[in-house]
């Protein structure tokens, strides 16, 4: 079998696991969504890297002596329904990059990256993503039971914060925050996370 090397020598249209993309050798960073391939917007801008930076800052110094670990893109999310156990990699059709990522169970740890659902993704969108690509990724983590799912708005200087419901069925819109406020992880109360800081140039 020939090494995939580029995007056109897959079908778009078709379907393909974990294991596939394990294969892969692009230049081209891709995301699998159930199956199906998704390629990722160019290398991030300045205002989406420092955004992510001054994010990551603050959680990570909060995670010092926690049992709680926060990764950064590029790091492997391997997806799928949370009522089935374990799968093997051709079992799998989602694999995500999150720009940052709270995982607490350290069972879910591979060399690769995470196995299942993290605690808490973050992603900052940058003006490449798509409308289909949201709402995707969207009910992929709430089919996926990742618990808490903000999205970080940059040019509007704003955050959505999503909670899975009590049954873990569905998310709810647990708050909306402007650039000037204080934004609190539904998971992770303790911590205080100053959007002014985040935001900054």
């Amino acid at each position: 079998m020939a090494k995939v090397t580029e995007l056109s020598q897959l079908d778009m249209n078709g379907s393909y696991s974990y294991a596939d993309y394990l294969t892969w050798r692009l230049d081209q960073t891709v995301e699998l969504i159930k199956g199906k391939i998704f390629t990722m917007s160019p290398s991030p801008n300045v205002k989406h890297q420092r955004i992510s930076r001054n994010l990551f800052k603050p959680i990570v110094n909060y995670m010092a002596d926690k049992r709680c670990e926060v990764f950064s893109a590029p790091f492997d999310v391997k997806l799928y329904d949370r009522r089935k156990s374990k799968l093997s990699d051709r079992e799998v059709f989602s694999v995500v990059q999150p720009d940052l990522c709270v995982i607490c169970d350290k069972n879910k740890l591979t060399e690769q990256g995470c196995d299942g659902a993290p605690d808490w993704i973050i992603e900052v969108l940058s003006p490449g993503n798509n409308k289909k690509e949201l709402r995707f990724k969207y009910d992929l983590y709430q089919e996926s039971g990742v618990g808490e799912y903000w999205l970080v708005f940059p040019y509007e200087r704003a955050v959505q914060q999503f909670v899975l419901d009590r049954d873990g069925e569905a998310y709810r819109l647990h708050a909306l925050y402007a650039g000037d406020e204080t934004a609190q992880p539904y998971l992770l109360p303790e911590l205080k996370i100053d959007l002014a800081e985040v935001f900054a140039e």
